[in-house]
């Protein structure tokens, strides 16, 4: 099968040759990857995957592409800086046995006072620089992969990096009316961010928010039926009125089992990444995999940085006879893949996935 064909074979829930594969990784590990692999610098885009070279080398069959707040966590390599949301971030370092790494933190937030929300203007999701280089992988890689848009942090995240997590928290309860204001905002970005996507050509849409914990949901169900559920029925809706033929991913790290029927309810086609350490991913399978297409469930926390290869390869099998024996299953890490990672762990996933 070609890179398409295995996808949408296994999105139509019937067996590919193999599973499909997509994996991503922080520009760290994507430089020892590099350097591993004799490559130039300029090899891997971390935006998109436009050159798709290190996807080629490691047998991918989807090529993702974001635009959005979540962008910003690249725009400077500066120790303090802001993003065009007028968010700040500070840069933390990390070390592992294989280099030293940073990622930025969200260290303030421009609407943590409450006068700020009503004049708040968010960024212009009409700007054609933006989708510039969406544009470039539709253009060039239609034919040969399966294409996926991504507007994660769709209201959720970004609203609490508008406004302070605790603050958003206690707004839900306290002050409904002006948590519904502070969400409007991410939400009227990302919905012409999707659509925009969905009428570039993409194949499939991501959305999605972190709402999950390890043990559970970061706020109840209830709350994120009432504030989440609706925006996100009605921005599905939409995409599927833009093309029918589109499929819809939600992206959410942790236990969120509590709103997958929800989610299947609002026409949710892909769940990612179904955390092992916070939901059995062949349970998931079980109670849900009529309805949905599992995506991830390869231990991002334990396995891949910390377990031997023959343990990485032992998940891997796990997973694609549990969970994708009939089909269902879209393979890979759930989370790009850490500097902390051994090259013969990742090489381990990646011929234990294509064997």
């Amino acid at each position: 099968m070609n890179r398409r064909t295995r996808v949408l074979t296994a999105l139509a829930k019937e067996k590919p040759d193999r599973p499909p594969l997509q994996v991503s990784f922080t520009k760290e590990f994507a430089q020892r990857l590099m350097k591993h692999y004799r490559l130039p610098a300029a090899s891997h885009d971390p935006m998109g995957g436009k050159s798709a070279v290190l996807e080629t080398l490691t047998h991918q069959d989807m090529l993702l592409h974001a635009v959005g707040w979540v962008t910003g966590y690249f725009s400077s390599e500066e120790n303090e800086f802001y993003d065009e949301w007028g968010i700040s971030y500070r840069r933390v370092s990390y070390t592992t046995p294989f280099g030293t790494g940073s990622y930025a933190e969200v260290n303030s937030h421009p609407l943590s006072d409450d006068v700020m929300i009503s004049s708040y203007k968010a960024p212009d999701p009409t700007r054609s620089e933006i989708y510039a280089g969406a544009e470039e992988l539709v253009n060039r890689h239609k034919n040969d992969w399966f294409l996926v848009g991504a507007a994660v942090t769709t209201i959720f995240e970004t609203a609490w990096a508008l406004r302070g997590l605790e603050q958003l928290l206690m707004d839900f309860l306290l002050n409904p009316d002006l948590a519904e204001a502070v969400l409007d905002i991410p939400f009227r970005y990302h919905s012409e961010v999707a659509r925009r996507l969905a009428m570039m050509g993409f194949d499939m849409i991501r959305l999605g928010d972190d709402v999950g914990g390890q043990q559970g949901m970061l706020m109840s169900p209830a709350v994120w039926r009432s504030f989440l559920k609706p925006k996100m029925a009605k921005l599905i809706s939409e995409l599927k009125t833009i093309n029918p033929d589109i499929y819809i991913a939600y992206h959410s790290d942790g236990n969120i089992e509590d709103i997958i029927p929800d989610l299947i309810e609002i026409g949710l086609d892909v769940l990612n990444p179904i955390q092992p350490a916070c939901m059995d991913p062949a349970l998931i399978k079980k109670k849900f995999g009529k309805k949905l297409v599992l995506w991830g469930t390869i231990d991002e926390q334990d396995t891949l940085p910390f377990k031997k290869p023959v343990d990485v390869k032992q998940e891997v099998l796990q997973r694609i006879n549990f969970c994708g024996s009939n089909g269902g299953l879209i393979l890979g890490p759930t989370h790009h893949v850490q500097l902390d990672t051994p090259i013969e762990n990742f090489e381990a996933m990646i011929e234990a996935a294509i064997s």
